[in-house]
């Protein structure tokens, strides 16, 4: 087997190199190709992608990130068209000067070289990745689980297809087996890892790799309710960041409402209960909610319900004295990913923003919205959670680098 992976790193390494001489227009007839194919054989991804829901609970969180409909597929496509769109990150001048003594420097952007990309039950994300390391100039190695292999494979023997008609080597992707000794070898043989995932797979790369790690970690996300927040729009964000998809990073955890506003509680929750939410409330909460919701779905909150990722129709609800006792909240709390305030105190809303430590922060909008696409990045590779070079949804600049390049008429250096 490590033989096997050896040669297939070999492969894609040259076939990066090969990129570099594609241009722009080519890739992106490959794109729209490639987008023409996932609609072309949706029944044979459908037909793949059932085998892999066949062996799920339906009752996982993880089924309805695993499930690919028709319609899921055809807004694949149409994300991989707008990646099409975009103009190249590629050969960027970022930066240029000309030294005293003649010397030009031009500061460009390049890709990052081969990228590397673990994920979960989540067969869309083969997609997203191939269309932007293709469009940002990267070669890339997929590493998905088991839960979504057949999935994977389908999609990625569509793409390999395309590939081959437009003469193009089929190692610039490449899906390894869906098995532990795969990922520990992937963490050894790129220029770049992103893991995408639940927290133990995130740790694992983060203690493993011997590579640049991105770190696309849990969505713990808060929507605090201030003082000064309307309460239709409360209502209707928190009802969008918790029901829209309780699946994904971006949904809703914990609903933050101060404590002049309890009387307000129940009409922001009432749209939860048609989605059967079931609210973990602390004591003022739950007095609130008493007999306003349903009882089977109202729940006393413990310790742990502060600080989780649901990923479920679950839901916290924290009361707090003041907006720096929400904000010390969120701070305990926060996996960093996306917060929210609603308020209609413009002063307010703009200590949040500034004081909140998250990559996507939001004034009376929800975090549903955190997403490469509604971002207008055609698609995403991942949400960084980090700070140091990528934070929020990675699109194409952020997979790409930058060399300096320095051209001179003979100069020598005394010193």
């Amino acid at each position: 087997m490590t033989t096997n992976l050896n040669e297939t790193f070999a492969a894609v390494q040259v076939a990066s190199r090969e990129l570099a001489l594609l241009n722009d227009d080519i890739i992106n007839q490959i794109l729209n190709a490639v987008a023409d194919a996932a609609i072309a054989e949706t029944p044979f991804i459908l037909a793949e992608n059932e085998k892999d829901l066949a062996r799920m609970d339906k009752n996982d969180p993880k089924y309805d990130r695993l499930k690919l409909t028709e319609e899921r597929l055809k807004g694949i496509a149409a994300d991989t068209r707008n990646v099409a769109t975009l103009p190249s990150p590629l050969g960027k001048v970022l930066k240029e000067s000309v030294r005293p003594n003649g010397m030009r420097l031009t500061k460009v952007s390049v890709p990052f070289g081969v990228i590397g990309i673990i994920y979960e039950a989540r067969p869309n994300v083969s997609f997203d990745v191939f269309s932007l390391c293709l469009k940002s100039g990267n070669a890339c190695i997929l590493k998905g689980g088991s839960d979504a292999d057949c999935s994977n494979r389908a999609i990625i023997s569509v793409i390999h297809e395309v590939l081959k008609k437009f003469n193009i080597n089929p190692h610039i992707v490449e899906l390894l087996p869906a098995d532990r000794e795969a990922t520990a070898a992937l963490l050894n043989y790129v220029d770049l890892i992103i893991p995408r995932g639940s927290s133990s797979l995130i740790h694992f790369v983060r203690e493993n790799a011997k590579i640049p790690v991105i770190e696309t970690g849990a969505g713990i996300c808060h929507t605090y309710f201030d003082e000064f927040g309307d309460v239709n729009k409360g209502a209707a964000i928190i009802h969008n960041a918790k029901t829209r998809r309780v699946s994904v990073c971006n949904a809703l955890d914990c609903a933050i409402i101060h404590e002049k506003r309890l009387t307000d509680l129940p009409m922001l929750c009432e749209k939860l209960k048609d989605s059967h939410v079931i609210i973990y409330a602390d004591a003022q909460a739950y007095q609130a909610l008493k007999n306003r919701y349903p009882a089977e779905l109202l729940e006393h909150a413990k310790a742990e319900s502060f600080g989780t990722e649901f990923l479920d129709y679950k839901m916290a609800v924290k009361t707090v004295k003041s907006f720096e006792d929400a904000l010390g909240h969120i701070q305990e709390n926060s996996s960093k990913h996306s917060e929210c305030i609603v308020t209609e105190n413009k002063e307010r809303a703009a200590l949040f923003t500034k004081i909140v430590d998250a990559a996507c922060v939001y004034t009376n909008v929800s975090t549903a919205f955190t997403d490469g696409a509604q971002f207008g990045l055609g698609a995403e590779i991942g949400i960084s959670t980090q700070k140091l070079h990528a934070r929020g949804p990675m699109g194409l600049e952020e997979i790409t680098s930058y060399k300096w390049v320095i051209e001179g008429d003979g100069q020598t250096r005394r010193n």
